[in-house]
């Protein structure tokens, strides 16, 4: 199994949800976030004086998958995501050691 970690841009949240659910992934978490990458922030402009933000709002999605699922899951996200321009986020998987089910006590690949 694997965990799935996507930061986005929260106004393209709603369509990668959309997608994934299209793909029969039945559950996601979903936290806002800030943060910055290469772009280090951005300056913004309120009544004429120019100042720095230092952090961007994200949207954080986790996803646990099957691993035959993991490709295709990814591809979904980034294709959902994406916009082309500097801040579309990241998508990174690690492995989910193991998955417990606290209602059924149900473990590994039966818990998804």
């Amino acid at each position: 199994m694997k965990l799935i970690t996507a930061v986005l841009r929260p106004f393209k949240l709603e369509e990668v949800r959309a997608a994934l659910q299209s793909f029969s992934i039945a559950g996601l978490t979903v936290n806002a976030v800030d943060g910055y990458g290469r772009q280090r922030g951005h300056k913004e402009i309120y009544r004429g004086a120019e100042y720095e933000v230092s952090y961007v709002p994200k949207a954080r999605i986790r996803i646990v998958v099957r691993d035959e699922d993991v490709d295709d899951v990814v591809q979904v996200i980034v294709a959902a995501a994406r916009t082309g321009s500097i801040g579309d986020g990241k998508v990174w998987v690690v492995d989910a050691v193991e998955v417990v089910r606290i209602r059924t006590k149900e473990r590994g690949e039966e818990a998804l």
